[in-house]
């Protein structure tokens, strides 16, 4: 966190000249003799201060009040105290800044467990980490949490969709056109516009026409389905928001009447979660984040799933740490690829920048003409359409 986002617009609470700077500092440094700035804080920048000291410093409870000194930090062993400090954070910091909180203080301080109590849940900014943490926790959560947290996930995803529906849905759509356009349409078939464009060499100014010599269109079964995709899920904790989009663009694509989607979860063992993708948060309850992994296995379910290859895209979405038969899943990918199945492999799915994956594994697939590399939400449509047109894809 540094000096413009801690406080920004609060009162000058250290001197007139050169305060707010000596402020921002001892917000930043956290107090104490070694900090050199030798200003005190009072009222809500000491409560902020506090708040801050709870979770990176040294001992104490969270939402203690003081007015001068170092921190000190610790959330306490109690849910009231740690509840407490939810509040607080909320009050003094912008929604970005409260969930970098929540996730240091469930990696720093080991408040997973917590989590598993509603008052808990109730208090939490949600967002795609904390939904990763919930479904690591979803078999030992009590049923009086299960509810809480479904509302928290479902918050989550809603604005997911919401952020990413409507571009995916229009950029596959006109990939799916591009891809169904034929050359020999019959007249109710005719796409005007682009065969008009196409023959404007061919314009007569006397007659004040185009003579067509190429007339483009689409097929007759434009509402039939026209690809099949197939998602297949590394479920390993490491994976926790590439599983949280992945189930989202799950749900979006089979939404499309045009694209028969499949999503299929693995670890050592593979789960078809195609029946309940009509509702992503039943596909991310569906999930069991943690344990091993076996490409090999998950391939080779997706594999006996195919019967389109030309008309099929496989998305694999793992870091490669493959704990099955390397040889035989780098086989699987070259039988699918031969057969004309687009092959592609996202090391992520997530905002969260450059992923850790096997790189040996990845030069394999990318020797085997499956290119594999991390993805953002935001760039997805475009992969997938560039998949669906059989194109080169706009690896980043």
């Amino acid at each position: 966190m540094n000096g413009t986002d801690v406080g920004a617009g609060e009162q000058d609470t250290a001197g007139p000249a050169g305060g707010e700077r000596l402020r921002r500092w001892r917000m930043v440094l956290g107090g104490g003799e070694a900090d050199g700035t030798g200003c005190a804080l009072t009222g809500r920048d000491a409560a902020m201060d506090a708040a801050l000291g709870a979770l990176y410093g040294g001992g104490g409870e969270a939402g203690s009040r003081r007015t001068s000194g170092a921190r000190s930090a610790g959330l306490g062993g109690s849910a009231p105290n740690v509840a407490r400090w939810l509040g607080d954070i909320r009050t003094y910091f912008p929604s970005s800044v409260v969930q970098v909180m929540q996730r240091d203080a469930i990696e720093r301080l080991g408040l997973a467990a917590l989590l598993l109590e509603p008052e808990m849940l109730e208090a939490v900014e949600p967002d795609v980490h904390l939904v990763g943490t919930l479904l690591s926790l979803n078999k030992a959560m009590p049923e009086t949490t299960k509810e809480t947290a479904r509302a928290v996930v479902r918050k989550v995803v809603e604005q997911l969709e919401k952020r990413l529906a409507t571009r995916t849905r229009a950029t596959l759509t006109g990939a799916l056109d591009r891809s169904a356009r034929i050359n020999r349409p019959r007249h109710h078939d005719i796409d005007w516009d682009r065969t008009i464009r196409a023959n404007l060499k061919n314009y007569l100014p006397e007659y004040r026409t185009v003579v067509p010599e190429r007339l483009i269109g689409y097929g007759r079964a434009a509402q039939s389905v026209k690809k099949e995709v197939i998602l297949c899920i590394d479920q390993s904790g490491s994976m926790a928001a590439s599983v949280v989009y992945a189930s989202v663009f799950g749900a979006v694509l089979a939404s499309m009447r045009s694209i028969a989607t499949r999503l299929v979860v693995f670890d050592t063992a593979v789960v078809d979660l195609t029946d309940q993708l009509d509702d992503p948060v039943d596909v991310l309850f569906g999930t069991q984040l943690g344990g091993g992994t076996d490409i090999n296995r998950a391939l080779a379910y997706c594999q006996s799933k195919i019967t389109r290859p030309a008309d099929t895209v496989v998305v694999l979405i793992s870091d490669l740490y493959e704990g099955g038969i390397r040889n035989e899943m780098l086989k699987r990918v070259a039988a699918m690829k031969g057969a004309g199945v687009e092959f592609v492999t996202l090391l992520a799915l997530s905002d969260e920048g450059a992923p850790a994956y096997d790189r040996e594994h990845a030069a394999a697939l990318a020797a085997l003409g499956a290119p594999a590399f991390a993805c953002t939400p935001d760039l997805f449509p475009e992969v997938m359409a560039a998949a669906l047109e059989k194109r080169p894809l706009p690896t980043p």
